[in-house]
């Protein structure tokens, strides 16, 4: 049976690498139901809201979306849409595999996914200004919150998905040695929660900047990390750039209600309606929406597919070195599927 699926193609050059997946899918004989809704500033042209009900209804009765990238309209009351859904639906892991399949990259071997605590920390929005004499705004405070509960489900969702996966190992990356409470418990839980995961996932921990440091030295020695939601949000897009940038970068962001999977990088107004924009980040999402609904064969059909047209080297959009149109790519990609 076609499975319901929420479908916001976005702003940008969302609605053209949108319909690339599609055909994509298809073509694999992956069936949903798509129900097409809108978001960002598709959102405010067609319903005065980048937050619509209606595909917020959507998304609390299919509990599955696949979404393009979302503008966020200035002066909208949201700091950013793609938060404002994540929170809405309580989205607390976010999922940002990074794999080097472009031939002549800086690296060789990375296969890496890093797990990213999605709700909690400073991007909870807790700030405020603080007034000193005449000046309204003489400081600035922000709040990092970082909870037990937040802390717990989010590690624990990087070791069940090491062993859904056979993964080795996780890494939890902090900075407990400065921030002794807040990083200092999001590391003592995991030590706990990576106790009895002993024997079966191994697990080591990194301070942030040595991370940082080592990831661009030797990434091959990292597998699975977790971290907390604004060391996530920048390793994510450093792990990226070790395999080619967002043009391949997915994400998947995962609560107990639902789950939103997307295309990490930005509209790209300056190439939008041009027939031109490289699709990979988006099918890579919807692979990842494939293992989460168990259909890993599709899954793996589609990836073994774009791989093999990026290693071919003959089909490739303009960000990959080649003349190919979105179109022509999503092709390419249909006809390498086995």
């Amino acid at each position: 049976m076609p499975i319901p699926c929420t479908l916001i193609p976005g702003d940008g050059i969302g609605p053209e690498i949108t319909e690339a997946t599609i055909s994509v899918l298809a073509a694999a004989g992956a069936t949903f139901d798509w129900e097409r809704q809108v978001a960002g500033a598709a959102g405010v042209a067609a319903r005065g809201t980048p937050m619509p009900d209606e595909t917020l209804e959507s998304i609390r009765r299919t509990r599955l979306a696949l979404k393009g990238p979302l503008e966020t309209p200035i002066g909208e009351g949201y700091r950013s849409v793609n938060v404002a859904l994540r929170q809405t639906f309580d989205l607390y892991a976010n999922v940002r595999p990074a794999r080097d399949i472009v031939p002549g990259g800086r690296f060789e071997g990375v296969d890496i996914v890093l797990i990213r605590e999605n709700t909690e920390g400073l991007y909870a929005g807790l700030e405020h200004y603080i007034r000193i004499g005449d000046d309204p705004q003489a400081a600035a405070e922000s709040v990092a919150l970082v909870t037990r509960v937040g802390s717990e489900r989010v590690v624990r969702y990087a070791f069940e998905y090491a062993l859904r996966h056979n993964r080795k190992k996780v890494t939890l990356v902090h900075k407990a040695n400065i921030l002794k409470y807040s990083q200092g418990l999001f590391r003592s839980v995991g030590q706990r929660v990576a106790r009895e995961y002993d024997g079966r996932v191994a697990y080591d921990e990194r301070i942030i900047d040595a991370a940082a440091m080592q990831l661009v030295i030797r990434p091959e020695q990292f597998d699975v990390i977790v971290t907390t939601n604004l060391f996530g949000d920048i390793l994510s897009d450093l792990v990226s750039g070790l395999v080619g940038g967002l043009g391949l970068a997915p994400g998947a962001n995962i609560g107990k209600d639902a789950a939103i999977f997307e295309a990490v990088h930005g509209t790209a107004p300056d190439i939008a309606g041009q027939g031109i924009a490289n699709p990979s980040a988006l099918i890579l999402a919807a692979c990842l929406m494939l293992d989460h609904v168990g259909d890993r064969f599709r899954a793996d059909r589609i990836r073994r597919a774009l791989e093999a047209t990026i290693k071919a080297g003959r089909i490739l959009t303009k960000d990959l070195g080649g003349t190919a149109t979105t179109s022509q790519f999503a092709d390419a990609v249909i006809s390498h599927i086995s």
